[in-house]
Parts: structure tokens; C-alpha cells; sequence
């Protein structure tokens, strides 16, 4: 679309004068018809309105309106039902004026299956399988940690089922003492079932009871004369106590978050801390993106509310600053949780120390946020010298190839801006058409592809495109450009130097004969190191999911009668292909849907290959 003219100007007066009274969202739009911020509103006519009147609207916000030219609004039936919609708007397109939390991942839970020897392990997304679960926790990280210490406390099973169903001897697990073995028999149902429960009191945050539970089997072990069993549950009370003092918390016994907010050089951090059944499952930093400068209490309430859109709610949040609309927002957030939500600004004793250590780690994480982005746009002005660009690079994309003489052929595109990676526009692609090994039209085929797109509005143009490569892949991305018409990206080639150690590279320009001579060590060149080191990961690690895609495929699509799905769950239960080729007709005949012939076919497919 074209840049705002006179005649695209809005009419505020006509539209304010039509405008409802009712509570709602109001979305605006610039000259490009892009969402530039959303907001909620009480009285629609009256906040809308008080955005053209001078006295009321702030210098900030008049240089959003300048930009408006249409505005939308959606009427709701309260307001609370505005803050809802208006949280989702957001997320969902993150307009340039609005506070966004970027982050959008599902939280980690510790999964107990229900089986009658259970398995422990890490979950992530929906709860679908019968069992219990224990969480949320603020990253994978920390629910590992959780499974480590209670593999050393409760040497409860972590290996999948179809594993477990498919062992002959112990694992190396059993052989450090993580694990007791109940595959092969080597331990009791009652006394895993003890271990389980032992678990399920750890996870409850009923550690108290548990240690009381176990002092008890100590003196009945010794009455017992059980000098080793007994001295085996002393050890465990000591490593017990040893993780609660960690991170028990004194004098919570229920669920609350602890969410604490500093802000300076118009960026962020969100520091959020989990308290579950009076245990600490840890914590971590959130950025959000700031348009703006933005008070910390008002960032702190934007967080809120986008945060636990899609999230667990606990009963209690300690935040460090009172915000603008608690009311409104405990509101929103008990109808969400479908339980009454407090949020408390003002803590003493015990939680206003874990409020200061929030506040702490914010002030740390945002620190080291600040130095890493004045580093990387360091790096940034270093780039633009060393490759002489008129203005400051904001967008960069690299792209690479990889497979295996010529099979399963991968290009990865990944992008920077000066940010650093910016994961969520990584793309890859399957290169088919072309003569195996044929890096320069594996090259031509990847670029043409992604700006197909670029035309088509999905993603901005990079203002610099570096290639994996020499000459030869510099030229075939040229050509890409050249046939879709895209004149205005420069392309540079990262070829490897004499010697291929890094810092040697060597960087290929279009129409230039030589490599450009740049400065040895120039922080400029580290960026070009890190994107395309990033570029052949991202390309290798798609290379070798296509690759063992493939061989589970082509080894089991020669036998007849065996179907996709049947196939899907042959590998599911005996947990690849080397457990289907160890199984025998019986076993492969107790899988649903499997008849004799075919569970025989299968066995000669892996027994009788070589047609002896």
C-alpha cells in the first residue's frame, strides 16, 4: 500500500461523533493499515475521544496519532471482558505502540504416568495422558533438575514404555543406583509402589510428612535388627532434608508467583518467581518489548495480563510495584482461573525478602541485557564499516545447505536483527528437483522459494543476505534475486579462508573479482561468524531429522500390507527399528491390527534380507 496522503487523513470528528458509550477494545491503524496499538476501554467514546484532545493526551501518544488513519473497535459486555480481548489482540499481533511479551511457551510439568510400574519424566503441552502432574515449571531446566534429585532420592523409572517393555537386562541407570530395575524384576511391586508414593509426597510439597514416613521405616528397620536398610533411609532423610532447606519456603504451604519488574533505557525485565506447595521450582526472566518508554507498574500489568492468558493461575501474586488497575485485573484473572486471585504489592517477613531477591535478580538479568545489546549493535556499526553499507544494517538473513553425497538435501535460512536471532522467522526447506550434490541450485531453489514469500507480504526484506559459500553460491542467489526482480538486498559470500579457521573467512561481494579485504578481528566479522554458524546448525540438525525420517520410512514401506499407520505404531511400541527387528511373529502379532501373515512378513524383512 501506499505511504499516507492527505486524502487518507482521518476524520476523527465523524467517527468520535457515531461512536458507542459501551465498554469495548479500540484498535488503530496507520497509513499502511498496519495494527499499531490496541487498547480497552470503559467508555469507548470517552477514551477514544480524550486521545484528540491536546490537554489530555500525552506528547507520546500524539506522535501515535499522527500515524492514525482508521480506527476499529469491538464492543464487549464489561470491561473486565476488554481487558481479556484486548490481552489476546495483542499477543496474537503485537502492534508497535503496545507493551508485548514475547514469549509464548507452554509451561514444563513433572509427569508420573499411570501405569503399574509409573514412569517420571518431563512433560510439555497438553495433559492428555492418564496420570498425575506436577508444576508448572518456569523451564525445562528446572523441572530437570527436579527429576535429577529424585532419581538419587526415589530411583523411580524415567525410560519411556516402549523401552521398558522391550529390556532384557538392566540399564546403566540401575548400574549407578538411579534406577531399580522393575523391567527385569528386580524390584517388588509394593516396594516401587512405596518409591512412587514417596514421590508423589515430595512433588506435593508434603515433605514434612515425608521425612516423618521414612524416620519411622528407620526405627523399624533397626527394631528389625536391619542395620543396612536402616542406614540406607537415614542417608535418604539426609539428602532429603539437605534439597528441602534449598527450597522450602518459611511459612507458605500453598501455590503463589513472585513477579517483580525494573525498567531502564526504554527496555525491561519481568523477573518471575514459582512458589508451589511451599516449595521454590525456581525461576526466570522475561523482556518484554517496549514501544516506549512505560512506567514499570504499567509494564508490570501489561505482563499480568498477557502472561497468564494461557497459563495456570495460582491463588497469589507478590508483585513489586501497585498497579494501575489491580482491581480490574484480579477480576479478569479469577474469571480466567475460575478461583479468587489476590495481588499483593505491599509483603513483610519472609516474602518481602524473596520480593527483594525478585527484584535483585530483575535488576541483574536487565543489566546484562543492556550490555549484551549495546555489544551486538557494536557489532552492528563494526558490520556497516566493514562492508561499507550507507546506512545501518537492520535485518540480516543467512542461508545453507546441507546433506549427505547428495541425499535428503536441506537449506536453513536463519535471521538477526539487533536483537540477535530472531528464531521465530527461521525457516528451512526441502530441496527437491535438482542433481544430488548440487549446492549451487540447492542455493538458487532456497532463496527463490523464501522471497516468493517476501513478495507475498510474509516476512520484511533483509538488508543484507549472506550465503554459505563461495562464488558459485553467491552467483545462484543472485540469479534467484534477478528472475523475482529484488534488486535492493546485498549479498555477501562467507567462504572459508586457505587455512578454514575461523577468522579467516573470506567474504564474496557481487561484481567484485576478489575477496573483500577486511580488518583482522573486527567485531563485525564475529557477527558474520555467529549467523553462519547458526545458519549451518539450524541446516544440519533439519539435514539429520530428514534423514532418520527417511530410513525409518524406506525400511518398513517395502513390506506389503503395512500401511502408514500401522507402521507409526509398530516404531511407537517397540521404540524404533532395531525393537521391531529383535521382536518376534508373537510379539509383533499382539499389536493391534497385525495379522499372522503380515506380522510374519515383517520378521523375514528384517531376518531375510539377503535371501538366505
Amino acid at each position: 500500500m501506499e505511504p499516507t496522503t492527505p486524502s487518507q487523513v482521518f476524520d476523527s470528528a465523524s467517527f468520535l461523533k457515531n461512536l458507542t458509550t459501551l465498554p469495548g477494545i479500540y484498535k488503530m491503524f496507520n497509513g499502511q493499515d498496519e495494527l499499531i496499538y490496541v487498547g480497552k476501554a470503559k467508555n469507548l467514546k470517552n477514551r477514544v475521544s480524550s486521545y484528540y484532545k491536546n490537554n489530555q493526551a500525552s506528547p507520546k501518544q500524539q506522535v501515535m496519532m499522527a500515524k492514525v488513519c482508521r480506527i476499529e473497535v469491538t464492543v464487549t459486555h464489561t470491561e473486565s471482558e476488554a481487558l481479556l480481548l484486548e490481552c489476546q489482540q495483542i499477543k496474537r499481533h503485537k502492534p508497535r505502540y503496545n507493551i508485548c511479551l514475547r514469549d509464548d511457551k507452554s509451561f514444563p510439568y513433572i509427569y508420573l504416568s499411570d501405569h503399574a510400574f509409573p514412569l517420571i519424566t518431563l512433560h510439555r503441552g497438553a495433559k492428555k495422558k492418564a496420570g498425575h502432574y506436577f508444576g508448572p515449571y518456569p523451564s525445562s531446566t528446572a523441572a530437570k533438575e527436579s527429576l535429577k534429585l529424585l532419581q538419587k532420592l526415589f530411583p523411580v523409572r524415567q525410560c519411556e514404555d516402549s523401552v521398558y517393555n522391550n529390556r532384557t537386562r538392566p540399564c546403566l541407570q540401575h548400574q549407578i543406583g538411579r534406577c531399580t530395575a522393575p523391567c527385569v524384576g528386580l524390584i517388588s511391586a509394593a516396594d516401587y509402589a512405596t518409591d512412587v508414593a514417596h514421590t508423589k509426597l515430595f512433588l506435593d510439597g508434603q515433605g514434612g510428612l515425608l521425612i516423618e514416613q521414612l524416620i519411622r521405616n528407620m526405627e523399624q528397620a533397626s527394631a528389625a535388627l536391619e542395620f543396612e536398610q536402616a542406614a540406607a533411609h537415614r542417608d535418604q532423610i539426609a539428602r532429603l532434608r539437605t534439597v528441602l532447606e534449598k527450597s522450602h519456603i518459611q511459612g507458605e504451604k500453598g501455590n503463589l508467583d513472585i513477579l517483580a519488574c525494573v525498567t531502564q533505557a526504554n527496555s525491561a525485565c519481568v523477573q518471575v518467581f514459582f512458589i508451589r506447595n511451599g516449595q521454590q521450582l525456581g525461576n526466570k526472566a522475561y523482556f518484554p518489548s517496549l514501544g516506549d518508554e512505560h512506567e514499570a507498574s504499567a509494564v508490570l500489568q501489561a505482563f499480568i495480563a498477557q502472561y497468564y492468558l494461557n497459563k495456570p493461575i495460582p491463588a497469589e501474586l507478590i508483585v513489586s510495584h501497585a498497579l494501575p488497575e489491580t482491581e480490574l485485573l484480579t477480576e479478569m484473572l479469577g474469571h480466567q482461573a475460575q478461583h479468587a486471585v489476590t495481588i499483593s504489592p505491599r509483603v513483610r517477613g519472609e516474602r518481602a525478602k524473596w520480593l527483594q531477591m525478585a527484584i535483585t535478580n530483575a535488576e541483574l538479568s536487565l543489566a546484562a541485557k543492556l550490555a549484551d545489546k549495546q555489544s551486538l549493535h557494536g557489532r552492528f556499526l563494526s558490520l556497516q564499516q566493514q562492508l561499507r553499507c550507507p546506512t545501518l544494517p537492520q535485518r540480516l538473513e543467512c542461508f545453507d545447505i546441507s546433506h549427505t553425497q547428495g541425499e535428503q538435501t536441506v537449506a536453513s535460512c536463519v535471521v538477526f536483527d539487533q536483537n540477535g536471532p530472531v528464531k521465530s522467522a527461521y525457516r528451512r526447506f526441502n530441496i527437491e528437483g535438482i542433481t544430488g550434490g548440487d549446492d549451487y541450485a540447492a542455493i538458487g531453489q532456497a532463496v527463490s522459494r523464501r522471497f516468493k514469500r517476501l513478495q507475498q507480504g510474509e516476512h520484511p526484506a533483509p538488508d543484507i543476505l549472506f550465503i554459505d559459500g563461495g562464488k558459485g553460491q553467491v552467483k545462484a542467489a543472485q540469479k534467484a534475486l534477478e528472475e523475482l526482480a529484488i534488486n535492493n538486498v546485498m549479498i555477501v559470500g562467507v567462504a572459508k579462508g586457505p587455512d578454514r579457521k575461523p577468522g579467516m573467512e573470506q567474504l564474496i561481494l557481487v561484481g567484485q573479482e576478489h575477496p573483500l579485504d577486511i580488518t583482522a578481528g573486527a567485531s563485525g566479522l564475529l557477527l558474520i561468524q555467529h549467523i553462519r554458524d547458526e545458519a549451518h546448525r539450524f541446516a544440519i540438525t533439519g539435514h539429520r531429522q530428514r534423514r532418520g525420517k527417511a530410513k525409518k520410512q524406506s525400511s518398513l514401506e517395502g513390506i506389503a500390507g503395512l500401511g502408514p499407520k500401522r507402521r507409526q505404531q509398530l516404531l511407537k511400541q517397540f521404540g524404533g527399528l532395531q525393537g521391531i527387528a529383535q521382536a518376534g511373529v508373537d510379539a509383533l502379532c499382539s499389536i493391534d491390527g497385525i495379522s499372522q501373515p503380515l506380522a510374519q512378513r515383517i520378521y523375514e524383512h528384517f531376518h531375510h534380507q539377503d535371501g538366505n
